[in-house]
């Protein structure tokens, strides 16, 4: 049965992405889907590679869709698929940058656990970074954003016992125990005020702001992420050099 039925009226279609997507069988793909109401699962999409199924070519990263969905088991079955507008305009480092995105959610997201509020956050990601939105500020968003859903959230701009953080000084940040003002190099890098104070507020990251901030997470998601490296960032160290998300 072909999974293109490009009507959706009066059926049970959710908004929703393919993160991932694999050959399955001869004719059939494997997908990994974000969806909304749902959250992430893996799903058949039975007969998407025979010839003229438009399927295969909606099924694609990045590519807003209509998902329908059936099945109890822990692998579902793609039934409908429809694209939700054009597909988004990700490329050089952009593309790099939504491929970690991905990653990040199949790494850190449990199955079947819908995060809808996290799944507006994604898609709202993905279009501002189509648009020109500055990469590094919008991962560090994204990042935040997806550590505060599992529970791990940062308060970034006040110190342990509730002072305001100060633009002109430099913190220690521990995912256990917040923020704290030092005045001296410890081990751990240390982060601006003011790069703390920008992140907390969503604003974009500048100059030196950048690097700090990106320590700063991939230190802190490297506690959930564990030792197996990402993908998504190798390939780019490959292509690129060694500055990756």
């Amino acid at each position: 049965m072909s999974i293109w039925q490009p009507s959706r009226h009066g059926a049970e279609l959710s908004p929703g992405f393919v993160l991932h997507r694999r050959d399955y069988s001869n004719t059939s793909l494997l997908v990994e889907l974000f969806v909304e109401g749902r959250g992430r699962l893996p799903a058949i999409a039975k007969g998407a590679r025979r010839p003229r199924n438009p399927a295969s070519a909606l099924l694609q990263p990045f590519q807003p869709l209509w998902l329908g969905v059936s099945g109890r088991g822990e692998v579902r079955t793609l039934t409908r698929v429809e694209g939700e507008g054009p597909p988004l305009g990700l490329s050089g480092e952009v593309l790099f940058g939504g491929f970690y995105l991905n990653e990040l959610l199949m790494r850190l997201l449990g199955r079947d656990d819908p995060h809808d509020r996290l799944f507006g956050i994604y898609r709202d990601t993905l279009v501002r970074l189509a648009e020109g939105f500055d990469l590094e500020s919008g991962l560090r968003r994204f990042e935040l954003d997806l550590l505060g859903e599992l529970g791990y959230g940062l308060t970034l701009d006040r110190e342990i016992g509730g002072h305001p953080v100060s633009a002109d000084s430099w913190y220690l940040v521990e995912q256990d125990e917040g923020v704290r003002r030092v005045d001296f190099v410890p081990e751990v890098p240390l982060v601006s005020g003011g790069t703390l104070l920008a992140l907390a507020s969503g604003d974009s990251l500048v100059d030196g702001q950048r690097r700090e901030s990106r320590t700063l997470l991939r230190r802190i998601l490297a506690h959930h992420l564990g030792e197996r490296p990402l993908r998504s960032r190798e390939l780019y160290r490959q292509l690129h050099g060694s500055r990756s998300g």
